[in-house]
């Protein structure tokens, strides 16, 4: 990647072995791990797990927590209602600590190429979507959602 380009990738469906090969194809160097509960019940994806992968892949890792969606969010992607998560996560995004860690993450996407990661495949089912949204509209990034090869 080059220039001022943020990316996001979902995990689901995929390995961490086919998640760093797409960031490594796509010249990331950040990968921002923006889950509230970086725990996974697929392989690799738990946080020290992931965090070991891309440190081993030569990537950087930063877990941004405050960047997460809230449960009844997670709840709502879960039951494909992805209107009723936009709203509890834009809600949520209101809080100093959620823009706190946007400061961070755009300040780290300004940095290198990076990329944000949560688990939901398609991106416009993900809180992912938004915070792309919002980097891009406060850092002038171009955003590229990435997908990881399926399993």
């Amino acid at each position: 990647m080059t220039g001022t380009t943020l990316a996001t990738i979902g995990y689901e469906g995929s390995t961490v072995d086919r998640v760093i090969a797409a960031l490594l194809r796509a010249g990331v160097a950040h990968l921002v791990d923006v889950r509230a509960v970086p725990n996974s019940r697929k392989p690799g994806f738990s946080r020290r797990q992931l965090e070991a992968a891309a440190l081993e892949a030569g990537l950087r890792y930063t877990h941004l927590r405050a960047l997460g969606t809230p449960k009844p969010g997670r709840e709502a992607a879960r039951r494909g209602d992805a209107d009723t998560m936009r709203r509890i996560f834009a809600a949520h995004m209101d809080a100093p600590e959620p823009q706190a860690e946007l400061a961070r993450a755009i300040a780290i996407s300004r940095e290198a190429p990076a990329c944000l990661l949560c688990f939901e495949r398609d991106h416009r089912m993900c809180h992912r979507d938004i915070l792309a949204g919002l980097i891009r509209d406060r850092s002038g990034a171009r955003v590229t959602h990435l997908v990881a090869e399926a399993v």
